[in-house]
């Protein structure tokens, strides 16, 4: 005869291992390795969550659990009562999964116990449809998105670099965008800085960047900053964003990002262009080189000319923009490998890309063990902005 859901719930506990609320709070008070997986429908994560808990419905659970857990991980898994986080955890077991247990009382008993709960950040409808597509990446999924809307990034310059940098990071979520460039639109700017438009002329940089994004993703605040990057102004700027785009094109601008981002400890994504070639890297804060151990100081100014003085192919800045872009994804959402220690550089008249290895100065005046920063206006190298 066939077993009733009683009976099979019953068979699937016998089965399986449950932990208490108390249980549970002591491994997250000890700061355990334990990985919370919540499998509630979505209508129900969004009311609140136990802290750190990752969110995979129960329904999509076997297609899931293997872009957020490996087998070997303690797993705690939970629903509202303790029912269908113990169906979960038996499905995993038969998956391979070692370490994995289910909460009895679920978040029902967590919550009546007062224990701390976390409001998760829910995407309305119409942000699911507009990031429908980074949703079904795993890689990506509600967390990430929300990680994104959260996000606030840096660009230095609404320039050839910027331009590209910030119409995909808005486009892609990403909740805050800081801009700093003093410049205004001039007719010879729009062979390639596609944030503005003929109309602009004349205007703020960073108001027709304000208008264009804004345009583009309601998501999205712009902060302008229509001032010049100064050792006066470089930490009040940088104060509070995540993550900073270096489309700069002058040597005085990049060696103050840099020395003040080493002080921060602030990831700044280096690009730069010349006539039909460019290269970008990925700077993090004691975890590879900063720009000081590739080019220990400025190099005099006729062995630096603008993009003014030497030209650049209009589609250049948009290929290492979008590099920068995609570095600051991969920084802001945790996954995939950045160019930490790598330089890669493009050739647009072979269409030829080179990846450099590099690697920090011991003896760097900036990132070196016990060195000082201090936050130097190079003003004999300004060149002008691309």
């Amino acid at each position: 005869m066939s077993a009733t859901f009683r009976e099979l719930l019953s068979a699937t506990k016998r089965e399986i291992r449950e932990v208490s609320i108390e249980d549970v709070k002591r491994l997250l008070d000890a700061r355990a390795p334990v990985k919370l997986i919540d499998v509630r429908e979505g209508d129900e994560y969004a009311g609140g969550r136990l802290p750190g808990a990752v969110h995979i419905p129960r329904g999509f659970l076997e297609l899931r659990i293997e872009d957020k857990a490996t087998r070997d991980e303690e797993l705690v898994l939970y629903c509202a009562g303790g029912t269908r986080s113990a169906l979960a955890a038996h499905t995993l077991q038969q998956m391979g999964y070692t370490r994995v247990a289910s909460l009895a009382g679920g978040f029902n008993r967590w919550s009546d116990a007062h224990l701390p709960v976390e409001k998760p950040v829910v995407l309305t409808p119409a942000q699911k449809e507009r990031y429908r597509r980074h949703l079904i990446l795993p890689e990506v999924g509600e967390e990430g998105q929300a990680k994104l809307l959260k996000a606030r990034v840096l660009l230095l310059g609404a320039g050839g670099l910027g331009s590209p940098a910030a119409l995909y990071l808005a486009a892609a979520g990403v909740g805050t965008l800081g801009i700093v460039d003093a410049d205004v639109v001039d007719l010879s700017n729009l062979q390639r800085q596609v944030l503005h438009t003929h109309e602009r002329a004349g205007q703020p940089k960073v108001e027709s960047a304000r208008a264009t994004l804004e345009a583009l993703n309601p998501d999205v605040k712009v902060v302008p900053f229509a001032e010049r990057l100064t050792s006066q102004n470089v930490l009040r700027i940088l104060e509070g964003f995540d993550l900073v785009l270096d489309g700069g094109d002058n040597f005085p601008t990049r060696y103050l990002l840099n020395d003040a981002c080493v002080m921060q400890g602030k990831p700044n994504l280096h690009g730069s262009i010349f006539r039909f070639e460019g290269q970008v890297t990925t700077f993090v804060p004691g975890q590879g080189p900063c720009y000081r151990c590739l080019y220990p100081s400025p190099p005099p100014p006729e062995l630096a000319p603008s993009c003014a003085e030497a030209g650049v192919l209009g589609v250049l800045p948009g290929i290492i923009g979008l590099f920068q872009a995609n570095e600051a994804l991969k920084l802001l959402l945790g996954v995939g490998e950045p160019l930490v220690g790598r330089l890669l550089t493009f050739d647009a008249l072979g269409t030829r890309f080179q990846e450099l290895k590099l690697r920090r100065d011991p003896k760097c005046p900036v990132c070196a063990p016990g060195a000082k920063v201090e936050l130097i206006d190079y003003e004999r190298f300004c060149a002008a902005p691309a």
